[in-house]
């Protein structure tokens, strides 16, 4: 395909960014369309009483020396653009239940990792090494997590590679406790008991386990470095302009995208970059067969968060330099999203976000409980800022819930709070975009892995797809299937090896 061809993309969260910037050093001539004021998806970020919190995106894994996202933001030229403070080595991560009181403070590093949790669990150290080798093995089956050539199929993986995550773990783990603990991560991938695939289990772990990093001043940095890369190449990025036709040919080509607004966009190329119901709604219904359509209707969609956007006095409650993950007790990590309004939240994880030239204080903080989108479901008809007198009564009194717990955790963290503000379930269908607020599009399932992954390419010939359907979610799997999408439009592998090759450039220089 000419350089100089044209590529639409609908939806200007982190897949259409990174999809877009990456066609743009390509020498293509990108349109981002996005429907909200603000840029970035997952990546945007809102204020409240002049402290401006982020939505989705607060930890980064891969941007470490080596890792494949610093490698694709060293090739687009953005990673001097970006102030990313690490997690403390020692503590990356925390969690505490209060059944017992204990607290894990989770070290960075594979073999920290395994140290650790062999000094609090002695008689488990053999299995505890033998787990975490085999959580590196399961990641090295996937080549594009390493940016490599893909050299297989799904058949060439190995057994462990589909079992659910929680046979994975208790296959290796015998200790109860242990293997509550070491599930820890499922709010950051939506784990769901006996069909989360344990791969997906293995590749965020082994994401985190390598170092995580923070956007120092939010993630609202790297929405802007990716839009200006593609402006910066003639490209446009058009906000506040939701799709709300993609017209289709007869040739079974896309001819032209219309906006609310009236406003009519062409190109040569199109890229769906939110999430798949969202395009059936705007498609032509003669675009899709019946059978692709009901496939993403029917396909089940990762759980949702209610979060509290906390804002602190000045200088009142210390700055935290990890994640904190709190559960009631052990053995409930896989049932935090069965909801009970007498014992929710059983588990939550929360962070002070840090600022540029963070100090000693924390000025904010957020807290994320898993929450399925049937919990609002009566309020599904309604907008923002127009949901009624019982939803507000209902969010507030989901609030307390929230705080009470985190009396618990920090006596006295009450006295800290200037403002407090809420989001739910419907406020990311919204502002996302996404069907029933899910935080990680589809929900991945070992049994059915066909049903939640769908391909790059459609039927539509000149229509692809990105995000974080399509592989994994989150800043590892949306950037990376960026990639996959530019190759898939170039009919070429070559980008891999530019983005490789343009690292070891940079790293022996």
């Amino acid at each position: 395909m000419p350089m100089s061809e044209k590529v639409v993309i609908l939806g200007g969260g982190l897949g259409g960014l990174f999809t877009g910037a990456l066609l743009a050093k390509e020498g293509y001539q990108v349109t981002i369309i996005e429907k909200n004021r603000t840029l970035g998806g997952g990546l945007q970020m809102f204020s409240r009483n002049g402290v401006a919190f982020e939505t989705g995106m607060h930890m980064l894994g891969g941007l470490r020396p080596d890792g494949s996202i610093r490698k694709i933001c060293d090739y687009l030229g953005i990673t001097s653009q970006l102030d990313i403070k690490p997690t403390d080595h020692d503590c990356m991560d925390s969690i505490t239940y209060l059944s017992d009181g204990k607290t894990y403070r989770i070290p960075e590093g594979r073999d920290n990792f395994i140290d650790y949790f062999s000094q609090q669990f002695p008689h488990q150290a053999t299995n505890i090494k033998a787990y975490v080798n085999k959580l590196y093995d399961l990641s090295e089956e996937v080549d594009f997590f390493y940016l490599r050539h893909e050299t297989g199929n799904i058949f060439n993986h190995s057994e462990e590679f589909m079992w659910p995550a929680n046979k994975l773990i208790a296959h290796y783990i015998g200790d109860e406790r242990l293997r509550d603990i070491l599930a820890y991560m499922n709010p950051m991938y939506g784990g769901v008991e006996n069909r989360t695939p344990a791969f997906v289990h293995a590749l965020i772990n082994v994401l985190y386990i390598n170092g995580t990093d923070r956007f120092a001043g939010g993630s609202q940095q790297l929405a802007n470095a990716l839009a200006q890369v593609i402006t910066n190449r003639g490209g446009k990025v058009t906000t506040s302009e939701k799709v709300t036709r993609v017209a289709v040919g007869e040739n079974k080509l896309v001819e032209k995208v219309v906006s609310d607004k009236g406003h009519e966009f062409t190109g040569d190329v199109y890229i769906a970059a939110f999430h798949p119901f969202a395009l059936l709604e705007a498609i032509d219904d003669s675009a899709f067969t019946k059978a692709y359509k009901d496939r993403i209707k029917n396909a089940p969609n990762s759980y949702s968060t209610f979060s509290v956007f906390i804002s602190f006095k000045p200088e009142s409650f210390p700055y935290i330099n990890h994640t904190c993950y709190f559960q009631d007790d052990y053995g409930s990590v896989w049932s935090h999203s069965d909801y009970d309004p007498d014992t929710w939240p059983r588990g939550f994880m929360y962070m002070t976000s840090p600022e540029h030239n963070q100090g000693k204080w924390a000025t904010k903080m957020i807290i994320n409980s898993i929450m399925k989108f049937e919990q609002v479901e009566k309020w599904a008809d309604t907008t923002t800022g127009k949901r009624g007198e019982n939803y507000e009564k209902w969010k507030q009194d989901h609030i307390n819930k929230v705080l009470q717990r985190l009396e618990q955790l920090h006596p006295g963290i009450g006295n800290c709070i200037d403002h407090i503000t809420a989001s739910s379930p419907l406020t990311i269908r919204d502002y996302f975009n996404v069907k029933d607020g899910a935080n990680y599009g589809f929900s991945k399932d070992c049994n059915n892995l066909a049903l939640t992954q769908l391909s790059i390419f459609t039927k539509v010939k000149n229509l692809y797809l990105t995000g974080q359907c399509i592989n994994l979610h989150g800043i590892c799997g949306v950037p990376l299937t960026a990639v996959n999408t530019v190759e898939a439009i170039e009919r070429s592998h070559d980008i891999i090896d530019r983005i490789n090759n343009h690292y070891q450039m940079l790293t022996n220089s």
